[in-house]
């Protein structure tokens, strides 16, 4: 069974968190553990794009950024897979240096080390040389960037089916298993 973090910044995407934790507790069947970790800025984003707070009612344990008893935090704690979504550059810059000055940065360091799953969901646009650079390094180091880029063959009809398309691969990239739309089939 799997123990999971979702980590949540403060760049504009709060629906594919919303989606994804939905998502992840309607598979809890796949899971062992399902810990959440907000910035203050992402409650902010949250509630302006979502106009609600709706992140209090999942039945998670939400950490702060500077709660380092979390399990998380240790490698001792067998954390598998950490999701950052959405992940802001800043975030990913403190990642891709070494940086570990909260709970979310701490975390990934030690899901790096760990050679476990992490997976960085970035979502600003355009990128500069110092985002591409970022996620190289990152990648190098066994992280996943995976844009929040959604695709539109399985037609979505509203804003939430097509954030459905980003999490959903999200989801695959993190070795659940759910039903969604496949290609060719």
């Amino acid at each position: 069974m799997r123990k999971i973090v979702v980590a949540i910044t403060g760049a504009s995407g709060s629906i594919y968190a919303e989606n994804l934790i939905r998502k992840l507790l309607a598979v809890k069947d796949q899971w062992t553990e399902l810990a959440v970790v907000m910035t203050t800025n992402a409650r902010e984003v949250w509630k302006t794009e979502l106009e609600n707070d709706s992140w209090k009612n999942f039945p998670v344990t939400i950490y702060g950024t500077t709660d380092f008893s979390a399990p998380f935090a240790s490698g001792s704690g067998q954390f598998d897979t950490m999701i950052i979504i959405p992940c802001s550059m800043g975030t990913l810059g403190r990642i891709a240096s070494g940086i570990s000055n909260d709970l979310i940065t701490r975390a990934a360091d030690v899901v790096l080390k760990e050679r476990r799953k992490l997976i960085c969901v970035v979502r600003d646009t355009p990128y500069n040389l110092i985002h591409i650079r970022n996620m190289e390094t990152v990648t190098l180091a066994g992280g996943i960037i995976c844009p929040a880029t959604p695709s539109f063959y399985s037609q979505p009809k509203t804003i939430e089916e097509v954030a459905a398309t980003v999490v959903d691969r999200v989801i695959d990239l993190a070795g659940f298993d759910i039903k969604t739309y496949r290609w060719g089939k």
